[in-house]
């Protein structure tokens, strides 16, 4: 199975169908009046079809288990066509399309078996996947105008040469891929006014995000958040939460950021730890989702 530990949880939804088609309107009036042989055709098929969803991963080799949170099956009789709608819903980190297609399959060959008694010509058609939403292709956001970006690396020991800069270019990268322009790149000391100075130069600039990493631990020497707080207009304490729980679910050690966002302005701020892998985290939970704050700034909605 693929890695998914990366992704965040949303909510998942898939809706998939599939047509079940008899030869003689006389099998359609069994179906509707329940005197198939076998028993309640719709019924029956509709808990196999519960069934099936709940098993995909069991018979799929690549389909990761998860909780399956809604299962809805209903049918639509058009002249000799039964058709089959089933919608799945989950608040999970991957998608439940193939669990919707496998329940709609199991449901037209629940009926199939079913109804072979009585008619030998019924055929099984149309298995698709009508409409899915959810993940991160519904909020692949990027910027759909001139949004520029300054990244500043707060480290003494960077600054002075005396290691290399990983975090930083993780965030470039990052920024990069959602057609963030870097506007500047600088490796700072961990020092309150120069940190300050700068935040405040990028601000007055009119930068759209100005990202830092490091500086946000515990030690006396990290005082990137003491530089920003007071600088800030608002906070953005959903963003902080949300990348402090993300960081929380894989390391216990994310409960002693302090990493800090808010806005100088206009100016996205945004303080990040050190360590490139937190970074990494951080990135991930945050973007593309932080660009759609430029939209509501110029009077967009939520």
């Amino acid at each position: 199975m693929i890695d998914i530990t990366h992704k965040i949880n949303t909510l998942r939804v898939a809706v998939a169908q599939a047509v079940v088609k008899v030869s003689q309107g006389a099998t359609i009036e069994a179906i509707k009046n329940k005197i198939v042989p076998k028993g309640d055709v719709l019924e029956m098929a509709k808990a196999a079809g519960l069934l099936g969803v709940k098993k995909t991963p069991d018979l799929i080799p690549d389909c990761h288990p998860l909780p399956v949170e809604y299962t809805g099956i209903s049918y639509e009789i058009e002249g000799l066509e039964i058709r089959i709608r089933v919608e799945v819903k989950t608040i999970y980190r991957t998608g439940v399309e193939v669990e919707a297609m496998h329940g709609a399959s199991v449901v037209a060959l629940t009926m199939y078996d079913m109804l072979k008694p009585i008619d030998k010509g019924i055929s099984i058609e149309q298995i698709k996947l009508l409409h899915k939403k959810g993940g991160k292709s519904d909020y692949q956001k990027t910027a759909d105008e001139a949004i520029d970006a300054a990244v500043l690396v707060c480290s003494d020991s960077i600054s002075a040469g005396e290691g290399t800069d990983k975090a930083g270019k993780v965030i470039i990268e990052k920024l990069e891929s959602f057609g963030v322009s870097i506007k500047d790149y600088s490796v700072i000391p961990d020092d309150l006014e120069k940190i300050r100075d700068k935040v405040s130069e990028f601000s007055a600039s009119d930068t759209s995000i100005i990202m830092l990493t490091g500086g946000t631990g515990l030690s006396p020497r990290d005082v990137t958040p003491e530089a920003i707080l007071p600088l800030l207009d608002k906070q953005i304490p959903g963003m902080e939460e949300a990348a402090r729980d993300y960081g929380q679910s894989r390391t216990p050690y994310a409960m002693l950021s302090r990493s800090v966002v808010g806005l100088v302005g206009e100016s996205l701020v945004i303080a990040l730890p050190g360590s490139s892998n937190a970074v990494r985290e951080c990135m991930e939970v945050l973007f593309p989702y932080a660009l759609h704050l430029f939209h509501i700034l110029k009077g967009g909605k939520h």
